[in-house]
């Protein structure tokens, strides 16, 4: 097990805030809350944040997500237990938060546009900036779960 380095929240509450402010605001931007749950643990876990991973797990159980769900997230592709919906968003969650692996394909653009609305893409493509902020933070000053 590593050690923190340092608190981030802490070291610069300004930055913090301003995050915390743009969570509130994607909040209350028409997503459903188990979406933006699905989104927050994908980008999690492929970025490797252990911290984000079990506050996002706690946070979906809490909020009613089902146990098999939450097993399956990193394997969805492979399960039937995702709505259409949820996996072109898991998809666009893969694709932004792999990006320098490569790009977002016209394929998931295509399957993303179908299910979502113009105004919905853009608000889950900033949830998805917003986790992948948070998981470099939490990752780059080894933040641990508690």
């Amino acid at each position: 097990m590593t050690q923190q380095r340092i608190d981030f929240t802490q070291a610069s509450p300004d930055a913090v805030k301003a995050m915390r402010a743009l969570e509130a605001a994607i909040a209350k931007l028409g997503l459903e809350h188990s979406l933006l749950e699905l989104i927050r643990l994908r980008a999690s876990q492929i970025n490797g944040c252990a911290f984000c991973v079990d506050m996002h797990t706690s946070d979906a159980r809490k909020a009613g997500e089902t146990e098999r769900r939450l097993y399956a997230v990193s394997v969805w592709r492979e399960t039937p237990f995702f709505t259409p919906r949820e996996r072109a968003v898991l998809a666009w969650t893969e694709a932004l938060t792999l990006l320098p692996q490569g790009h977002a394909s016209d394929e998931d653009y295509a399957a993303l546009a179908q299910q979502l609305t113009p105004a919905e893409m853009v608000n889950v493509t900033l949830a998805i900036g917003s986790i992948n902020t948070w998981n470099r933070l939490a990752v780059g000053f080894r933040k641990m779960p508690e």
